[in-house]
């Protein structure tokens, strides 16, 4: 595929100290945070301008040479491997950034990680919602990819909500902005929103201009033991059903709070032994009088139900404590065993019918699972441990008790990804969600864009229809 006359091109257009052939650098940008997969691109390119991005495109498409953008590598559906090798094209370079305090905007580089956007705006007093567990080493570019979400999307929403407008090299080379940078646009198709989740298969993103908003100077956070799983769940919905929208409503099972506890040892809570889950729920705003009368009320409706001693965090040190826990949930579990992560979202009353499904599904087909999540949008991440299962049950039974947790979310009215994205191991479970007629569509956006199917081939669609 790679003549030396090609890979001259690419050393001529980015400049040969960015590119790689060499086998280190091809495996280290030949995985994500997905399993323990690898599939290292042929050449690593670490293009630095839209123009160059651009030129390269233009090299591949010429060639019909696959070209997969990269981002932090934090992926947990596979979006980022070069599954076909071809073109790794590294977007790491791209680290502009600008807060426009006057337009409440920032105009970013995707390779900007989410926390730094996040604290720029902050030293200007302003806030940045979007907060994937992963923010600080994600970068805003793959958050666009895979509309990421986090804890504080059921109060101001998950990236989407916030991309005003974005520069895009095309599969062909061409450069475009998608839209404008302003709060309202009723002009056209929405170019901007389609690009927002395709998971680099339509294009590839070199600028956003993101939405701020003022940052609320004042929070409660409070950690409440449930003795009953379902009941946690159940409390979600009541929640808002007695008027309060909290700015994060957190679900942990008793796996996760006590691998989490074990992977940090410098955090130390006192859990009776009987208890099943916890619910970690945020109120915030700018008047402290109105945060705890909001927080009286939830603990009215926790209440209702069998709970223990609920803890509420009194200074900055402990808020950040008990954040860190539910953010390194993740970590822990896959310090444990190798997993599979799904990311299932149902309307959140349904969220009990969920968790009980789901332990059920495991049992039937012999493995043990570890939910935790944005219980308040009802976003349950289910991790699926290999523990001691043989190799065989493990690439055999587990997808389909992973195919049945779909249909029965599925059938709960909910999808297959709340923030994950699709990307490489989702894809055969579509059809659960989707039916042929709306594949067809995607399937004919993809080719509209991409018709010689370059960019990220292999991700999103499944098999049958690619």
């Amino acid at each position: 595929m790679f003549t030396d006359s090609l890979l001259k091109q690419l050393h001529l257009i980015a400049g040969s100290r960015y590119v790689f052939t060499d086998e280190p650098t091809r495996m280290a940008y030949g995985h994500d945070e997905t399993e323990d997969f690898s599939f290292p691109p042929t050449v690593v390119v670490k293009p630095g301008t839209a123009d160059e991005v651009s030129q390269i495109m233009k090299l591949a498409n010429e060639h019909v040479i696959p070209v997969v953008p990269i981002g932090a590598r934090t992926g947990l559906s596979g979006g980022a491997l070069s599954i076909h090798g071809g073109i790794g094209l590294s977007m790491e370079r791209f680290t502009s950034l600008e807060i426009d305090e006057k337009n409440l905007q920032a105009i970013t580089g995707p390779a900007v990680i989410t926390q730094v956007l996040r604290e720029a705006a902050l030293e200007k007093g302003l806030f940045y919602p979007p907060d994937p567990s992963s923010q600080g080493s994600c970068s805003i570019g793959g958050n666009v990819a895979e509309n990421s979400g986090g804890a504080r999307a059921v109060k101001y929403g998950v990236t989407k909500d916030y991309i005003l407008n974005l520069e895009v090299v095309l599969p062909s080379g061409e450069i475009i902005w998608t839209g404008a940078n302003t709060l309202k646009n009723s002009t056209g198709y929405n170019l901007t929103q389609l690009m927002v989740g395709s998971e680099g298969t339509l294009g590839i993103i070199t600028k956003i201009v993101v939405k701020l908003i003022p940052k609320p100077t004042h929070n409660v956070l409070m950690l409440i033991p449930f003795f009953k799983a379902a009941q946690a769940c159940e409390a979600v919905a009541a929640i808002f059903r007695a008027g309060v929208v909290p700015s994060a409503l957190e679900f942990m099972e008793r796996d996760a709070i006590d691998w989490g506890l074990k992977y940090l040892d410098h955090v130390n809570l006192d859990i009776k032994p009987e208890v099943e889950a916890h619910l970690l729920v945020e109120v915030d705003g700018n008047y402290p009088d109105v945060l705890f009368s909001e927080a009286e009320k939830i603990m009215g409706v926790a209440e209702q139900f069998a709970i223990d001693e609920p803890l509420f965090a009194d200074t900055e040190e402990q808020k950040n404590a008990l954040w860190k826990l539910r953010r390194t949930v993740a970590e822990a579990v896959k310090s444990n065993s190798v997993y599979k992560e799904e990311d299932t979202v149902v309307p959140r009353y349904e969220l009990p019918v969920l968790l009980k499904g789901i332990k059920q599904i495991g049992k039937k087909y012999g493995f043990h699972s570890v939910c935790y999540g944005h219980a308040g949008d009802g976003n349950l991440h289910v991790n699926i441990i290999k523990g001691d299962m043989t190799d065989e049950n493990w690439k055999v039974e587990v997808p389909k008790g992973i195919r049945e947790i779909f249909e029965l979310t599925v059938s709960l009215k909910g999808t297959l990804s709340g923030e994950h994205g699709i990307g490489y191991v989702q894809k055969n479970y579509m059809d659960i969600a989707f039916s042929p007629v709306q594949l067809q569509l995607m399937k004919g956006i993809k080719q509209l864009f991409d018709p010689k199917n370059i960019l990220n081939p292999g991700k999103i669609l499944p098999d049958a229809i690619a």
